[in-house]
């Protein structure tokens, strides 16, 4: 829900203060820039409880980890974005939803050699929980977004998606859990991707209405486990006709609810 209070920001790019989780947070993202929507707000609700560090990799304006944070299921988060813009953003929203105690942001690119990422300060081995909400494009499909911030949000590299899980395993703790949200064309990859390095997958997915196909997978692992693999039943986001989302989404959208997988 838009506010429609614009302000300029650096380069003269426009942003709009959006609310989320019924007003709980409220953000700072470009009007016409990549704008998150319901897949940022629902990586964050499924979060596990009890999270004390999370880190969230590619966070754009911080609506995943700051939602995490609104909801109580993290105590404290770490944001991590190349894009300067958006990263000026996430700084801006940290402090306006009064966060600044609880989450901090590092100036990166996941594709960096370890030795830059420890520069920049990110710990391996460290993080209780990581999130990631990755480009959703290869590179040459779709039509590629004209905003610098917007184009790295929807495309990346064929071999990018395994650096991302990669990153990932590297940054979470031992029995640290993944939590990933990507489109459902992109489960063989992503799945090949996740499989050596973290185990008890579980995979929710999501469809637009019931009986129409995913075409959302939330994924979570945990590394160094051993249990299977489980697929669970598929949720649908609205009902079979109108724009009003299920009971259970709706109450994770007004921030009343989390989401129980």
């Amino acid at each position: 829900m838009s506010l429609d209070q614009p302000t300029d920001f650096v380069k003269h790019q426009t942003t709009t203060r959006d609310a989320f989780l019924a007003g709980r947070i409220t953000l700072s993202q470009p009007r016409h820039g990549f704008r998150a929507g319901s897949d940022s707000v629902l990586l964050g609700a499924a979060v596990r409880a009890g999270t004390k560090n999370l880190l969230d990799l590619g966070a754009g304006v911080g609506t995943a980890s700051l939602a995490a944070l609104a909801l109580g299921r993290a105590e404290t988060a770490t944001l991590l974005e190349r894009h300067a813009e958006t990263l000026d953003l996430a700084r801006q929203n940290i402090v306006e939803n009064g966060f600044e105690t609880r989450a901090d942001v590092l100036a990166l690119d996941i594709l960096d050699r370890p030795a830059a990422r420890t520069a920049a300060g990110l710990k391996s081995n460290h993080y209780e929980a990581v999130i990631a909400n990755p480009p959703y494009f290869e590179a040459g499909q779709g039509t590629l977004a004209p905003e610098a911030s917007k184009a790295d949000a929807r495309h990346m590299a064929e071999d990018s998606l395994d650096a991302w899980v990669r990153c990932a395993a590297g940054c979470a703790a031992g029995d640290g859990v993944f939590t990933i949200i990507y489109p459902a064309r992109g489960m063989v990859p992503l799945l090949a991707a996740l499989a050596p390095r973290f185990g008890a997958l579980t995979v929710l997915p999501i469809s637009p209405r019931p009986g129409e196909n995913v075409t959302r997978l939330l994924v979570r692992g945990v590394k160094g486990s051993r249990v299977p693999l489980t697929l669970l039943a598929s949720r649908a986001l609205h009902g079979a006709t109108g724009r009003e989302y299920q009971p259970e989404f709706e109450a994770v959208f007004r921030g009343t609810a989390v989401l129980d997988w």
